[in-house]
């Protein structure tokens, strides 16, 4: 497998992306390509001991930055550390592709280079959510899609399942419809146009509606809704967390899981390879679980999963 990291993107890039890839190349399974300004990165590297024949450093002399508009950056920065890794995803040189840059960036990248999957309406990404009993489950879409119709959080409950079942390991998933009730007809037009696409939906296990205070119980595995609401509820959960960390419960066995680094990233689930966003402050720990990532949905054949689904639709 050859993995590519954007060693650009970040608040704390690539300092923190080159401790990243130490973490992960203490115990390598892969090549992974670090994209960026070669003579930066093999300073740092060479400060900080890193050497491996599963390390390949790639040059690109351009960063996209936070502020800029992604399908213009893309286009007027050709050599982008960004615009380079995507190039090499869509040439196969590359299986997978990590970044914790220009989120908007890293979406039209993956959409107009590698592309939707063959009847997908649109990608999406999730969010992983800690449960009070111990386990995971996952929220979709978290921002992705603004304005949703019926048939696209239809095929979000599907990615979303196969998500929990593939990589969370939850047999047989949940899945709840986000609602302002539990009641069949609650809702808005969206919500009511829905349900019965999910009810009558053959590929997932759908158990109804479920609302706000259940999202961190153990109700429903996979949530969807569209990712106007699905945003608020993670920008919610957290500054709940940061509350909690204030509070000095940082360290308290559910609120610490709210952590970003643990997950490293959220893949843009829909799209004909891996392509994982990490958040903007990732730091080492965050970077490595993104590569971990890569790792099980590159070993899962995560991607032709999905594809092989949506084929016998």
């Amino acid at each position: 497998m050859n993995i590519g990291l954007d060693m650009m993107g970040g608040d704390f890039a690539p300092l923190e992306a080159v401790k990243g890839v130490q973490q992960y190349l203490s115990n390598p399974e892969h090549n992974i390509f670090c994209i960026g300004e070669e003579t930066q990165l093999k300073a740092l590297f060479q400060e900080h001991g890193v050497a491996s024949p599963f390390l390949h450093i790639v040059h690109a002399s351009q960063v996209v930055g936070y502020h800029e508009h992604p399908t213009k950056a893309l286009k007027e920065k050709p050599d982008s550390s960004i615009a380079v890794g995507f190039q090499l995803l869509a040439s196969g040189k590359l299986d997978a592709f990590l970044s914790a840059g220009n989120t908007g960036a890293m979406l039209v990248g993956a959409m107009f280079t590698i592309k939707p999957i063959k009847g997908v309406l649109r990608p999406t990404i999730a969010s992983l959510l800690p449960k009070l009993n111990g386990k995971t489950g996952i929220l979709v879409d978290v921002g992705l899609n603004a304005d949703c119709k019926p048939e696209q959080l239809n095929q979000f409950a599907i990615l979303g399942n196969l998500y929990a079942k593939h990589i969370l390991n939850i047999e047989h998933p949940k899945v709840g419809l986000l609602n302002v009730g539990e009641e069949e007809g609650k809702g808005n037009a969206l919500a009511q146009a829905t349900y019965p696409l999910l009810k009558e939906n053959p590929a997932i296990e759908f158990m109804g509606n479920v609302e706000g205070r259940d999202v961190f119980n153990d109700k429903a595995d996979v949530i969807v809704c569209d990712g106007f609401t699905g945003n608020i509820i993670l920008k919610a959960a957290e500054a709940m967390y940061e509350a909690a960390v204030h509070q000095g419960l940082g360290n308290d066995s559910f609120f610490s899981r709210y952590h970003f680094e643990h997950y490293g990233g959220t893949p843009i689930l829909g799209v004909n390879a891996p392509v994982i966003i990490g958040h903007g402050i990732s730091n080492a720990k965050a970077f490595c679980n993104m590569i971990k990532l890569a790792e099980k949905m590159l070993a899962t054949q995560f991607c032709q999963i999905i594809t092989t689904n949506f084929e016998n639709l």
